[in-house]
């Protein structure tokens, strides 16, 4: 079972990415609503994997991203986004995420991903 830590400054798209995580039996350890808050987390769960939303308040998620890979380069991150542009996919996958989701997001796409980067 993976320990995976949601982050979104959106309560409710935590809520329906832990149920879809949970529901395929993974476990959330921790949730995050921005950036920062994102990566003390990250120090003090250590997370298997996350799912880090890009458009958050006070850090986005790029940014969060590059400090969680400084401090871990071997994090385990999924960019999700409603905003599927090409140059923000790009400058993701540039600064360390693994994969990236477009909301809406998709139970099944999401757990494709996650299944990868685990190797389940």
């Amino acid at each position: 079972m993976a320990k995976i830590m949601v982050v979104d400054d959106a309560a409710f798209m935590r809520m329906f990415m832990k149920d879809i995580l949970e529901t395929a039996g993974h476990q959330v350890i921790c949730e995050a609503a921005n950036g920062r808050e994102a990566i003390e987390k990250y120090v003090t769960f250590r997370p298997d994997l996350v799912t880090m939303d890009i458009t958050m308040p006070d850090m986005d998620g790029i940014e969060a991203l590059k400090l969680i890979m400084e401090r871990d380069p071997a994090a385990q991150v999924i960019m999700c986004s409603a905003m599927g542009h090409r140059e923000m996919i790009l400058e993701a996958i540039r600064s360390g995420a693994k994969d990236f989701v477009v909301k809406p997001l998709q139970g099944s796409r999401v757990l494709d991903a996650v299944d990868r980067l685990l190797e389940v």
